[in-house]
């Protein structure tokens, strides 16, 4: 969402407003004196400026995003997304050259380097498995998390039944749209059959456990979730535990 007032706002915030970079990313590039406003360098983190004011960055800021990297990996049962937990494994430990997938079209070079900042973009819980994606690149992270994201997500969901011999459709069309969670209407998903005990959940947002949550609302045990594709971007062959580079001509 872009600003509409006339009020001084933060530099790092308009510039990712406009899509330059992450807040993050801004902060850093206001740093080492690689952004200017209406042509003069702005070095002082913090510092405000009015939206009609023209913001422009350096060419090495553009040249370093350019460096920043974005991994897909299928994430194997028992990582955690993001920070190690309880003794649990981060899925990034699993980013080293033993673990890429020998079919990486890539011709990127794997450096120690690419692992600093590499963060996950959205999450998925421990006990599910499937296709995470690790990212280096601020836009790349708000494209797919931020408040206003668009971009759908596809999971394939084993389940069983508890109340009965099969889910009624007035329960399978609750799935689609009608539920609540933590006080909230949920947005309309995309659910249907893929076989006699496997889901496709296709949708736009994620809270906390959700698939897991929404079955339990209609009497489904969830025995198995797998995340097969986010946006335009598919698991497809990629083997459990291992990794790759999204493509340049990859788009979610």
């Amino acid at each position: 969402m872009t600003t509409e007032s006339n009020e001084p706002l933060r530099l790092s915030k308009r510039m990712s407003e406009l899509g330059l970079c992450s807040r993050r990313e801004a902060d850093e590039w206001i740093a080492r004196g690689w952004v200017r406003v209406d042509g003069n360098v702005i070095s002082e983190l913090g510092t405000k400026i009015l939206p009609s004011q023209r913001v422009t960055v350096e060419r090495q800021a553009a040249a370093e995003q350019s460096k920043r990297v974005t991994v897909l990996i299928n994430k194997p049962m028992g990582y955690v997304s993001g920070q190690a937990e309880d003794g649990y494994t981060p899925a990034v430990a699993l980013i080293k050259p033993e673990n890429r997938w020998p079919d990486d079209p890539s011709p990127e070079q794997f450096h120690p380097t690419q692992l600093r900042s590499l963060v996950p973009a959205g999450r998925l819980d421990i006990d599910s498995v499937g296709l995470l994606i690790l990212t280096q690149d601020g836009r790349v992270a708000k494209h797919l998390i931020g408040e206003t994201t668009s971009v759908d997500k596809e999971y394939l969901v084993r389940v069983q039944y508890t109340k009965g011999e099969k889910l009624p459709e007035t329960e399978l069309r609750k799935l689609n749209h009608g539920l609540w969670m933590d006080g909230k209407a949920l947005l309309p998903a995309k659910v249907r059959w893929q076989n006699e005990d496997q889901l496709s959940f296709t949708l736009r947002e994620g809270k906390k456990r959700q698939i897991r949550r929404m079955c339990d609302m209609v009497g489904l045990k969830v025995l198995g979730l797998k995340r097969v594709r986010i946006g335009k971007v598919k698991l497809g062959d990629l083997p459990v535990g291992q990794w790759r580079y999204l493509l340049p001509d990859e788009q979610f």
